[in-house]
């Protein structure tokens, strides 16, 4: 169904393979609503073709001799305005998502992913959104829960009391004095001030404040 007369949407194809480049406009070229408005085999290329036409969204390769898709990107977005870059590659590291995304890409795009996802990605970064392939999305997701994992697991864990200790912990919150603390224990103060220095020993901390904040994230009070 047609939706109104708009400008169809210009498209720069930018990859070294000449065979990519057919395929991706014979491709292209079935939708009303997109326009094949230049090609190049490199990013030198890309720049000088760019001097002379100025797309709404550029297809750009992320592996290519010479100047790379990532360091294309760069130079684009600090020298123009108003083009976003869909990255198309066979590469789904994390590592690359990342590093396209902060040179200025759009979206990020596997070159094995089917024509209707192609088109939808094109159509949505024209509109000045985001779009990451479904891949993508997973290997970015999978890359923040491991992050997540690993600074658990660097994270000191919390201070283990013996019972004595967390009873003491619990009346140090309630802001009793040694004194009433050996009351309310039937221990001596002496005992009492050794197991408050074995607290703030193993919670590593030296003030009541201190010592209070850190139960209270911890979950020991």
């Amino acid at each position: 169904m047609s939706e109104g007369k708009h400008e169809p949407i210009k498209v720069i194809i930018v990859d070294d393979h000449r065979i990519v480049i057919d395929g991706l406009k014979s491709i292209l070229e079935e939708d009303d609503n997109l326009s094949i408005s230049g090609e190049a085999e490199s990013g030198e290329e890309a720049l000088r073709v760019l001097r002379k036409k100025q797309p709404d969204v550029m297809l750009v390769d992320l592996h290519m001799p010479g100047m790379s898709g990532i360091e294309l990107t760069r130079k684009i977005n600090e020298k123009y305005s108003g083009i976003n870059i869909l990255m198309l590659t066979m590469n789904d590291e994390g590592t690359l998502i990342n590093q396209s995304i902060e040179a200025g890409a759009s979206g990020y795009i596997l070159k094995n992913s089917n024509t209707d996802e192609l088109i939808d990605a094109i159509h949505t970064v024209a509109k000045g959104k985001k779009y990451l392939s479904s891949k993508a999305q997973e290997v970015v997701m999978n890359s923040i829960f491991k992050h997540q994992d690993a600074i658990r697991e660097v994270e000191p864990a919390a201070a283990s009391l013996t019972q004595r200790e967390s009873e003491i912990l619990s009346l140090i919150a309630k802001e009793y004095s040694n004194e009433q603390i050996a009351e309310e224990l039937f221990i001596s103060e002496r005992t009492v001030e050794t197991h408050r220095k074995n607290i703030f020993t193993k919670t590593k901390t030296k003030t009541v404040v201190g010592l209070i904040k850190y139960a209270f994230q911890h979950g020991l009070i």
